[in-house]
């Protein structure tokens, strides 16, 4: 059989085949297999007009294969063996996997990651020792470009200077404005809005978050800043005090405790925070790197309600 022609079938239909077989009938099938009844009828009948034949008598209780259900069930067994052995080897081969692995991250991607990163390692990688730091997006670059870390998750913006990096992005954020908690906009917040009023921003220069930095741009826009911190929370006071207000990524603050504040999206720049797993071109990765890499793209997205 030709690769393609395998999407005609369905790995559940041969296991509710075999099972129907190995538990003497549908309805225990359906309990071993913790499925309807019905989807275990439905299953049997679509592998039976795949492959035009008549698999069991169902004239007969209980019903008893036929000589076309005889001949197949050992093709059916010996792929389903297959395949557990291939997911078994797998698995060894993930466990086999030894060394250390580098990954650095901004603070709040690495709030998000870290502790899941710590928990699946252990669980699918236990020969792989993760080493993770935190810094920010400039940071990270220069981590990277020295071989300090292997990978690290870090805003698009700023573009790294080096064509030796290359990116995979993971989510995108909104822009929020951080606003006292009992302070409620009449209608949708815009930036305009906001670059009238004294504002704190985060971030690691003078241009502060540099995605809020470059929507006020676009827009033709000059907050007027009185107040610069690296830390949420630091920020999260200020605005709670009424000292003023402040546009960020969502994740920064989302991560902190923002009891006394409320965040607002941003209605004329709702995605335009975006973050990706970064690396070098020019470097072949070790199996712990593939295997931290893997482990980054299976990781969930963060929860970005701001109700």
């Amino acid at each position: 059989m030709k690769a393609a022609e395998a999407y005609r079938f369905r790995l559940d239909w041969f296991v509710s085949f075999v099972s129907v077989v190995e538990h003497g009938g549908f309805s225990a099938a359906a309990q071993a297999l913790y499925r309807s009844q019905s989807r275990i009828s439905t299953h049997v009948a679509e592998l039976e007009r795949a492959l035009d034949v008549r698999l069991f008598d169902r004239t007969c209780t209980p019903v008893e294969l036929t000589a076309e259900g005889r001949e197949l069930l050992p093709h059916a067994r010996g792929m389903l063996q297959h395949l557990q052995a291939a997911s078994d080897n797998a698995a060894r081969a993930a466990r086999r996997v030894h060394g250390k692995a580098r990954l650095g991250a901004c603070p709040s991607a690495a709030a998000h990651l870290f502790p899941f990163l710590f928990e699946q390692s252990a669980r699918r990688y236990p020969g792989v020792e993760l080493v993770l730091q935190e810094g920010t997006a400039l940071e990270l670059e220069a981590a990277l470009l020295s071989g300090e870390v292997d990978l690290a998750v870090r805003p698009v913006l700023p573009v790294p200077s080096s064509d030796a990096l290359t990116c995979r992005p993971l989510w995108q954020e909104p822009l929020v404005a951080v606003l006292p908690r009992g302070e409620s906009p009449a209608g949708p917040l815009r930036l305009a809005d906001l670059a009238a009023r004294p504002l704190i921003a985060v971030g690691e220069s003078a241009r502060g978050n540099v995605a809020a930095a470059l929507a006020f741009e676009r827009a033709g826009l000059t907050p007027d800043v009185v107040f610069r911190t690296d830390q949420p929370q630091t920020l999260i006071a200020l605005v709670r005090a009424g000292t003023a207000v402040a546009v960020t990524n969502a994740l920064a603050v989302l991560t902190a405790n923002t009891d006394g504040v409320r965040l607002v999206p941003v209605a004329d720049e709702p995605r335009a925070h975006e973050v990706a797993l970064w690396w070098r071109t020019d470097r072949t990765p070790s199996g712990p790197v593939e295997a931290l890499r893997s482990l980054l793209v299976d990781a969930p997205l963060p929860d970005l309600g701001l109700g």
